[in-house]
């Protein structure tokens, strides 16, 4: 028999480890790529410790029982969470068997509940009435993506996605953009929450304020965040950067909250939707970030699904983490990693910069600084954050790739060298 699902995540404090969280931007930087491979970090930094005892099956589910993951059956779990109100779906942002997990559960849970609605943490609010003609299949996947301005909102490859944008048109189940612009995060991370005047606030209400346990998890993030840009004074929770920080993640979450609130209430027919939140991992672990504020919107029934590595140390696996999370399998090694250029990109007003150079990095090496505009790549001009990345992802080893940028009002050729394979 399986055990009952964990109550609805409430204040429970979260161990201290950084799990792994892939949010867009806050400020000139991007939270995914800080802290998305913040396990391995720990890894190699403990290498002389024995592995971590791993505690999930591969390709399995499982809940919390007596403070140890117990296994249960998916059909189980989500004939249970599909009865909640809300239900959000966590993911890290550019994980392929992320989105095929998120694929299947939506699957699912449309199977038993097939009044439903999707909101997705990748699209500003402004860029709803694009959602709806792609639902109503008036778009073909170039110009939705062109028109809902795919590269400058979310700087990961469509191709993760449109499994699930594809599967909402199929179906003809309305989704919804639940987010802000980064201009407006990155507004409240310069100038804080109560500097911005209610017009630049985009609808927004003020955040519920954070639990202890939420806001120390987010200390972990800024500085991790300061270190990897090379800063060498040792973060404070007393800095008001670190209160501005904190400011533009509770405006982001209160924003995607809102959104999905909004949308608790009878339709026509007189049932309620299944509404269905996908989104970054870190916006619902522990039932802080969206959960949080959802509450003190007035929403109670809620419900948390995140996938996980099988790897995942038993001790980070405990009570309150979600109501059930699924073993993700490690997937095959490929020959060899894609390249890495070892910088922070930032969009702003079409343009495309460097926010911050990591030491040591093969960015470094060649020569790109902080500040830094791409303006070209191997001669063809820069479409978006998309393109450059695609370009540096296909380059072969041993190979020469050259950028043109724009620095201090001086263009310039940089050429990036990358290394034989090994």
């Amino acid at each position: 028999m399986m055990p009952s699902l964990p109550p609805r995540p409430g204040s429970r404090s979260a161990p201290r480890t950084i799990f792994p969280l892939l949010v867009a931007a806050v400020g000139s930087t991007l939270l995914g790529a800080l802290v998305a491979n913040s396990s391995a970090m720990g890894s190699a930094a403990g290498s002389t410790k024995a592995p971590a005892k791993a505690c999930l099956a591969p390709a399995s589910w499982a809940v919390f029982a007596d403070r140890q993951p117990q296994a249960a059956s998916k059909q189980r779990i989500l004939a249970e969470l599909s009865g909640r109100d809300v239900l959000l779906l966590g993911e890290e942002h550019d994980n392929a068997d992320h989105h095929q997990w998120q694929l299947q559960v939506l699957s699912g849970l449309h199977a038993l509940r097939p009044e439903m609605v999707i909101g997705f943490e990748m699209f500003p609010r402004r860029v709803q009435a694009i959602l709806d003609r792609w639902v109503a299949g008036e778009l073909g996947v170039k110009e939705f993506l062109a028109q809902a301005e795919w590269d400058k909102v979310w700087n990961t490859r469509p191709e993760l996605y449109l499994q699930l944008f594809e599967f909402a048109r199929l179906n003809r189940i309305p989704m919804l953009a639940l987010n802000i612009d980064q201009d407006l995060t990155r507004r409240i991370a310069d100038r804080g929450w109560d500097a911005l005047p209610l017009a630049e606030r985009e609808g927004v209400g003020q955040a519920a304020a954070p639990s202890d346990a939420y806001r120390e998890f987010l200390f972990e993030v800024y500085g991790q965040h300061a270190t990897m840009r090379g800063k060498s004074t040792k973060a404070r929770r007393g800095d008001a950067a670190f209160a501005r920080f904190v400011d533009s993640q509770l405006a982001w979450d209160r924003a995607m909250a809102e959104v999905l609130a909004g949308q608790v209430k009878p339709t026509a027919s007189g049932g309620k939707p299944l509404i269905v939140g996908i989104m970054g991992s870190g916006h619902l672990r522990f039932g802080h970030g969206v959960p949080h504020q959802l509450r003190d919107l007035g929403v109670r029934s809620i419900g948390t699904l995140l996938p996980l590595s099988a790897a995942s140390p038993c001790d980070e696996l405990v009570p309150g983490l979600a109501d059930a999370v699924f073993a993700v399998p490690t997937p095959p090694r490929t020959a060899t990693e894609p390249p890495r250029l070892g910088v922070t990109l930032d969009s702003k007003e079409g343009r495309v910069l460097i926010a911050s150079v990591s030491k040591g990095s093969l960015a470094e090496k060649s020569g790109l600084q902080d500040g830094d505009r791409i303006l070209a790549v191997a001669g063809q001009p820069l479409s978006g954050l998309t393109s450059l990345l695609n370009s540096i992802r296909q380059q072969p080893p041993g190979t020469w790739l050259p950028l043109h940028i724009e620095r201090a009002g001086e263009k310039l050729e940089i050429i990036v060298r990358f290394p034989a394979q090994q």
